[in-house]
């Protein structure tokens, strides 16, 4: 194929740093004590000294249930503390139950296949010895979705997919790469830097999460508008299932019956197991600028990011914060809403579409008084002191998320998208039933923010931030009371009831609501043919 480079590239060797076990990201980016105890200080009812680190030491880790054969046993640890990193996502729920020394059913072993046919191997020795085969990525679930429930099985396999981390072929001219499904983030972008391309899908996870992670669970990444989701990438996959290895043709467009792409995407391993992928690239982008619109009344700041939204303008980023988000990221202290602007190209200056997005915001009430007067001039995508300000908040919240919970306190998110007719009333009504849900539960009042990721020309995603006391001891069933009334909210306005966190075992009773009975009529028929012996993520999307 003229443009393509067939041979593998391999990545350079990961900077040596330890991943947290039971918490987000590296150990040595959390908060230490003192940072708990200060962050604790500004929520009512949190504890007075932070809960200790867990250790896996602590833990009761049962001898496995089952033994590899001799065949597979080199793609296979046994090692404790191997086994608990796999046990959970990092949702805040599994965060609390880690620090309180519950997490769960451990994983009695974790395979790290190196190719398809180590994954059709392990997946055969599973049917028949009926153990539940868990895919697991980068591990940053925060919907239940790389942990077993229950006790249906006799043992629990944990398929970490980071063994298979390559791209594998460049098509230069056609702007597309044959990639690993185990790859993750970083070593994705490293590998295809050299041919001057980029995925551009950059999910807050994006350092800990793998794009078979991301297809699994089809991830919302870097773009606010137009190409938000990993599935606008993808030209096809390849699948091991227990019935068989599905591989679509690679095209750029086709008509041809329902998509057998769409069937896995966002199937999250209960289908089969993602291996590779066809994704589409584009080139590196060159010209870079941004600004933050600030406004007073956060229904005129709706108006604005809906006029852009329905404009030919396509921001790369069109984030509104509200005035909890924004002052909660520094992006103002003033109770001001902010509007996050970034315009990007490979190809093109892109200050002038800044300008005249930022015009449209004024119009709608907005406040700039960056530099280059009207729209600022084109420079880095950080330009704005309240761009930096809420890029390092974005990238540094999920460890502060972890600080509070280590103070007892209830601090997670959750999001959804709905139609911009309904968008005004689903945040009113979610702010304040879910503080009046909290009062109830803890008694103490609690925060409730709303920031919007996505926009579209027909709705919105919010995405909002729950910062209360807990009941010490009882933090997980304080979260899940106040979820269940998030829940009943986005039902009652048909909202969604996850935008891009995927559905796993928390979203379950609120997927099972949403979608239409003949549809899930044919999903477990496709699970049933698919895995007949029902070994594949036990739980999730359907039983």
């Amino acid at each position: 194929m003229a443009g393509t480079t067939p041979q593998p590239t391999q990545p350079t060797p990961p900077v040596s740093r330890t991943r947290s076990w039971w918490g987000w990201g590296w150990t040595d980016a959390h908060p230490d004590d003192a940072e708990c105890t200060a962050i604790g200080a500004l929520l009512p009812g949190t504890l007075s000294r932070p809960l200790p680190v867990p250790s896996v030491r602590d833990l009761a880790v049962a001898d496995p249930a089952v033994e590899p054969p001799r065949s597979l046993a080199h793609l296979v640890s046994a090692d404790p503390g191997d086994r608990a990193a796999h046990a959970m996502g990092k949702a805040y729920r599994d965060v609390v139950r880690a620090l309180r020394g519950r997490p769960g059913r451990i994983p009695d072993l974790v395979a790290r296949p190196t190719d398809d046919q180590g994954v059709a191997d392990l997946l055969d020795w599973a049917g028949e010895r009926r153990v539940a085969v868990v895919p697991y990525g980068g591990g940053s679930s925060v919907s239940g979705g790389v942990e077993y429930r229950g006790d249906a099985h006799r043992a629990v396999l944990s398929l970490d997919l980071t063994a298979m981390g390559r791209v594998l072929e460049v098509d230069t001219a056609g702007r597309a790469a044959r990639i690993q499904a185990g790859t993750l983030g970083p070593s994705l972008e490293e590998q295809l830097r050299p041919h001057g391309l980029t995925l551009r899908h950059f999910p807050q996870s994006f350092e800990f999460s793998t794009l078979g992670g991301w297809l699994a669970t089809r991830a919302g990444g870097h773009y606010a508008t137009g190409r938000t989701h990993i599935d606008d990438f993808v030209q096809s996959l390849r699948v091991v299932t227990p019935a068989g290895t599905s591989s679509s043709w690679r095209l750029p467009a086709s008509g041809a019956g329902p998509s057998p792409d769409r069937l896995f995407l966002g199937s999250e391993g209960a289908l089969g197991v993602i291996t590779e992928a066809w994704v589409r690239l584009q080139e590196r982008p060159r010209h870079k600028a941004s600004a933050a619109v600030a406004f007073t009344d956060f229904q005129g700041a709706l108006g604005a990011v809906r006029a852009l939204a329905q404009s030919d303008l396509s921001p790369a980023n069109c984030r509104l914060l509200d005035a909890g988000e924004a002052a909660l990221s520094g992006a103002a202290h003033d109770g001001s809403s902010v509007l996050v602007l970034g315009f990007e190209s490979a190809d093109e200056p892109v200050a002038a579409r800044l300008e005249r997005a930022v015009a449209l915001a004024r119009s709608h009430g907005g406040r700039y008084e960056g530099r280059g007067g009207a729209g600022g001039r084109e420079e880095s995508a950080d330009g704005d002191a309240a761009v930096r300000a809420w890029r390092s908040a974005f990238l540094r919240m999920p460890y502060l998320r972890d600080g509070l919970a280590r103070m007892g306190a209830v601090a997670e998110t959750f999001e959804t998208a709905a139609t911009w007719d309904r968008i005004p009333g689903l945040i009113d009504e979610v702010r304040r039933e879910v503080g009046e849900a909290a009062v109830k539960a803890t008694g103490f009042p609690a925060t409730v923010n709303c920031r919007l990721t996505h926009v579209y020309p027909d709705g919105a995603a919010p995405y909002f931030t729950v910062l209360a006391a807990g009941r010490p001891g009882d933090e997980v069933a304080v979260w899940d009371e106040l979820k269940a009334v998030a829940g009943e909210v986005l039902h009652r306005h048909r909202a969604t009831i996850t935008h891009h966190h995927a559905v796993g075992r928390d979203h379950r009773p609120g997927y099972d609501r949403q979608r239409p009975e003949p549809f899930a009529l044919a999903l477990r028929a496709a699970k049933g043919a698919l895995d007949p012996r029902g070994i594949l993520n036990p739980g999730v999307l359907v039983d």
